[in-house]
């Protein structure tokens, strides 16, 4: 009998732990699909091409909410093809255009330009390794005569994502928007001003450090494996280390082009490798060099996942090297953010006898299954 109140105890202990990292896996996957891309096209007469690129499931639930439908059950590519070719009107409403230009009087006066018509195309059959398929709606129209600026939003996404526009003369600038929110100004006239090397790579840290906080739960879960192996801070420094610098080669190395995996690929290895260190926290207690070096390994498969963030964005050449810098910095400070919290949370206890069985078993083994949930689901959805 005390041996079944036990059971129940233990049980009851690792329950919290179980549910809460299980329902980190559904906000993991959505965030892997919010994929955005918006590019603006100006014509010497004014004439725009504007050019929204997602990952299609996410689109079509997104589309399916904003026309007010439930119908979201096209898992057939064709048949989601056909939904979201037949919600292109609706996208219309979804993004606003305003332009300021001066009037009679010389005044200054803004506009709302609405685009006139939207195309739906499907993503391609093929892509290169390491890019996604995206679908795209195309919207159209026409900016006013004397239009000397342009400011944008979008309401469809929550994530920051790249806005970039050409002007006639081919120069371009590309910004990010933080999800919901609106773009700067952006002159039309002349060519576009690149903005202080200093503004880039806020904008690149930013984003790296919320690809960790709050987004990247996958890579947040490896890191807290990493942490649970022992209870000294020597070997979390040394394995997070080690991690460090085989993602940075990696990231580096998919940037210029020089390697690169499908994600295909990449993902379900991904959670592989938090299965991996979740188990081996259940057999050890302590660092061999067996586990530094496929910390290693692992690192050069999440530098990879991380590269997937910036390829697919098209960086000016003479941004990547800022780029790479900022956002491997935001990545890593997202880490250290997150080894930070857990050692404030668990750092009093971990001389404790009771640490092993009641935090670092419990936490591993929901890590684990979670990890095989998207080893699962990611190798299946490809």
């Amino acid at each position: 009998m005390a041996a079944m109140r036990g059971a129940r105890v233990s049980r009851r202990r690792w329950l919290p732990a179980l549910l809460l990292v299980a329902a980190a896996a559904g906000a993991a996957r959505a965030h892997d699909l919010e994929r955005t891309t918006v590019h603006v096209d100006v014509a010497a007469d004014g004439a725009f091409t504007l050019r929204l690129a997602h990952d299609p499931s996410w689109l079509l639930l997104r589309m399916a909410s904003f026309a007010g439908t439930s119908d979201v059950s096209a898992t057939d590519p064709d048949a989601r093809d056909a939904r979201l070719r037949a919600l292109a009107p609706s996208v219309i409403d979804r993004v606003v255009l305003f332009v300021e230009f001066p009037d009679d009087t010389g005044a200054i006066v803004r506009h709302e330009v609405r685009p006139e018509a939207a195309t739906y195309t499907p993503p391609p059959g093929q892509v290169p390794a390491g890019e996604f398929a995206l679908a795209a709606y195309t919207l159209t129209g026409r900016l006013p005569s004397g239009a000397r600026s342009l400011r944008w939003y979008y309401g469809m996404v929550a994530d920051p994502y790249p806005f970039t526009l050409t002007l006639p003369d081919g120069s371009t600038r590309t910004e990010w928007v933080q999800g919901d929110a609106w773009s700067t100004a952006l002159p039309l006239g002349g060519t576009l001003a690149t903005r202080s090397w200093r503004a880039r790579l806020a904008e690149y840290l930013w984003l790296g450090y919320t690809h960790i906080l709050p987004k990247g739960v996958d890579h947040l879960l490896f890191v807290a494996g990493l942490f649970l192996l022992a209870a000294r801070l020597r070997p979390v420094l040394v394995q997070v280390t080690t991690f460090t610098l085989a993602h940075s080669v990696t990231l580096g190395l998919a940037l210029y082009g020089v390697v690169s995996l499908p994600s295909r690929v990449v993902e379900p290895l991904i959670a592989l490798s938090i299965v991996y260190v979740a188990v081996e926290n259940l057999r050890t207690h302590t660092l061999s060099p067996g586990r530094v070096a496929l910390v290693f390994l692992f690192g050069l498969l999440h530098g990879l996942g991380f590269a997937g963030v910036l390829t697919g964005l098209a960086l000016p050449r003479a941004d990547i090297a800022l780029g790479l810098a900022g956002f491997n910095l935001g990545v890593e400070g997202g880490q250290l953010t997150v080894i930070a919290v857990l050692a404030i949370l668990l750092g009093p206890w971990r001389d404790r006898s009771w640490y092993r069985p009641r935090v670092v078993v419990p936490a591993s083994l929901a890590i684990a299954l979670v990890g095989a949930y998207w080893t699962l689901t990611r190798a299946l959805a490809w």
